[in-house]
């Protein structure tokens, strides 16, 4: 998977950027991509090119979440996630959604990234916050992901090329498999069925 988007270069990076931003779950794939791309081209300025891209494909992701969950309100936040994570979501971003969209977009996984955005966008917080926070929140992320393959680079791609990763990353992608498609079809059912639909959130 990620020698195909490697293979798509700056294009590959926007693409699986702004998929992982969106419903679907990509665990350190995109991360994983920055590093490879970096390493590639550490003897140029591109890296800079690289990580602008990626904050830009995670606006790209978010505004289709933000865009969905505006129009389904609180109300259609129940069919994703539970009223127990919905209660701890609304605790953290009343009245700093800002600080709290920004922070869940710098942590990594298992971090919430997408319940964060969710929430944040059926509770009406200010798109242009939440734009922000998630650009800014991507450039450090993916800035000093970018600086640590520069030094780090090839260091980096040989663990990544070991068994013990590759296994994870087994385990990892059908992990995002399941959940993605968890994902997907909740959000089919969402369509179809005005009641609500039992908690099931995948990410």
């Amino acid at each position: 998977m990620l020698r195909f988007f490697l293979r798509l270069g700056i294009f590959g990076l926007f693409l699986l950027s702004a998929l992982d931003s969106s419903f679907l779950v990509l665990p350190f794939g995109h991360d994983l991509l920055l590093i490879a791309l970096v390493n590639r081209d550490r003897n140029s300025l591109i890296w800079i090119a690289y990580v602008l891209v990626s904050a830009i494909g995670s606006i790209v992701g978010v505004f289709v979440i933000d865009t969905i969950m505006r129009k389904a309100g609180e109300k259609g936040l129940e069919r994703f996630l539970s009223e127990k994570k919905i209660e701890k979501f609304k605790k953290k971003i009343e009245n700093k959604a800002g600080v709290s969209v920004f922070i869940a977009t710098v942590l990594p996984p298992p971090f919430p990234f997408t319940p964060v955005v969710m929430t944040a966008s059926a509770l009406q917080a200010s798109r242009r916050t939440l734009l922000i926070a998630v650009f800014v929140g991507r450039l450090v992320r993916c800035t000093i992901e970018a600086v640590l393959a520069l030094y780090f680079g090839r260091k980096l791609i040989a663990y990544m090329n070991s068994d013990v990763v590759t296994y994870a990353m087994y385990g990892l992608i059908g992990i995002a498999a399941v959940l993605s498609t968890l994902s997907v079809l909740t959000w089919l059912r969402r369509n179809k069925t005005g009641g609500r639909i039992p908690s099931q959130k995948t990410s």
